[in-house]
C-alpha cells in the first residue's frame, strides 16, 4: 500500500505537515496526493472512532449472518447492495462459509433492531434465513482500543 495512505489508515487526523515531514516530500506534494485519491475515490472518507460510553450515545449493535439464494446474472452482487441501502445496516459484507452476507446493523433499541429484520430484511424475496448475534461490549474498534487497564505502579517488595 502506498505510504501516504499507510500513514492516513492510521490517523487521518494527521496534519499535511506532518505527513510531508515523515514522508520527505513538500506539503503541497502531499496535499495534491491525498486530493488525487480523494478523486479516484481510493479514499471513501474520513470518521471519527467514538467511545459509545462516553458519547452517552445508547445504539444496539447486532451482527446479522444473512443466507441468500443467489440471483441468475447478478450472483449476491444486487441483493447486497439493496440491503446495504438499508439506513440501519452499518457494514455489509460478502462471507465465505455457512452464511453468505454478514449484515452490521444499528437501532435505538434491541425492538428497533427485531422490527428492522422482520419488516425489512426477512421480507426480501431471495433471503432465506438470518441469525442474530448482539454486541455487548467494545474492546477494539478499527484497531484502536477503548478501553486501556490503567497499570499501578508496584511498590518495590524488600525482604
Amino acid at each position: 500500500m502506498d505510504a501516504l495512505l499507510t500513514l492516513l489508515k492510521k490517523n487521518a487526523h494527521t496534519p499535511p505537515e506532518d505527513l510531508a515531514r515523515e514522508l520527505n516530500l513538500s506539503v503541497a506534494e502531499v496535499q495534491a496526493r491525498i486530493a488525487h485519491f480523494e478523486q479516484e475515490g481510493i479514499i471513501l472518507g474520513y470518521q471519527a472512532i467514538l467511545d459509545a460510553d462516553k458519547t452517552g450515545e445508547d445504539l444496539v449493535t447486532a451482527v446479522i449472518e444473512v443466507k441468500i439464494t443467489p440471483e441468475r446474472g447478478g450472483g449476491f452482487d444486487r441483493l447486497a447492495a439493496r440491503i446495504a441501502q438499508f439506513d440501519e445496516v452499518r457494514s455489509c459484507y460478502l462471507m465465505s462459509g455457512g452464511y453468505d452476507l454478514l449484515v452490521i446493523a444499528e437501532g435505538r433499541s434491541l425492538q428497533a433492531i427485531a422490527t428492522f429484520i422482520a419488516e425489512k430484511l426477512s421480507t426480501i424475496q431471495g433471503v432465506i434465513s438470518t441469525a442474530t448475534h448482539f454486541r455487548l461490549k467494545v474492546y477494539k474498534e478499527n484497531g484502536v482500543l477503548l478501553h486501556r487497564e490503567k497499570i499501578e505502579p508496584r511498590l518495590a517488595v524488600t525482604p
